[in-house]
């Protein structure tokens, strides 16, 4: 009887003990299917806020192509590429050869540029010069393609600030020399190419990087 007792005993604890660890299991288990849940529903707002970008993103690279159509023939092109919106923008719609002054229609095609620009204020302006691989000569303030495609793109600025209401801290200049052509086989054609001002739109990627923080 004192045997059976003990082993009844013995039975209970180790059930006991059983119901105690899956207890633990399942509060595991319905920890992980909370977090579970919050990672999906974090996952799902990401994706919305990104085809949200993207969708505005779209809609403002073909409001700028509608807006630069009488441009197209001229040397301007739209792109939409990784959620940023290209114009690039060849010399000949610009500049004379070697020059940093802009000329009238070029101008005329950033002030179409910037009224399209100063409608949404969520994006990033980089204002990038590119040259070919020709090196320059003369002893003036231009002393090499560095110099010119930073002024390049600095005039390029000073328009859009100068005829829109951009802010300028949303805006930046850059000069890239000739150190990332689009065309590689230093023809005439392809230094032609090379000769350009890149207009970068990037969208804010606050709200992105705020879901990414949570935890």
């Amino acid at each position: 009887m004192q045997k059976t007792k003990e082993d009844l005993q013995k039975r209970e604890d180790e059930v006991a003990k059983k119901e105690k660890e899956l207890k633990a299991k399942a509060t595991e288990l319905e920890i992980l299917s909370k977090e579970l849940d919050e990672k999906s529903n974090r996952v799902d707002e990401l994706e919305k806020l990104i085809a949200s970008k993207d969708s505005a993103a779209a809609a403002l690279k073909n409001s700028i192509a509608n807006a630069l159509t009488g441009f197209a023939d001229k040397g301007l092109t739209v792109e939409l590429r990784n959620g940023k919106v290209y114009v690039m923008l060849e010399e000949r719609l610009l500049f004379a050869t070697g020059s940093t002054v802009v000329d009238v229609k070029g101008v005329e095609a950033l002030k179409a540029l910037a009224k399209v620009l100063e409608t949404d204020l969520s994006n990033d302006i980089l204002i990038e010069g590119h040259t070919d691989n020709v090196p320059m000569k003369g002893n003036g303030d231009i002393k090499d393609n560095w110099d010119l495609s930073v002024m390049r793109a600095t005039a390029v600025v000073k328009i859009i600030t100068s005829n829109s209401k951009i802010s300028p801290a949303r805006l930046t200049a850059a000069g890239r020399g000739e150190f990332n052509p689009l065309d590689n086989t230093n023809t005439v054609e392809g230094r032609k190419k090379n000769r350009r001002i890149e207009v970068i739109i990037t969208p804010k990627f606050d709200e992105i990087f705020k879901v990414l923080e949570k935890n």
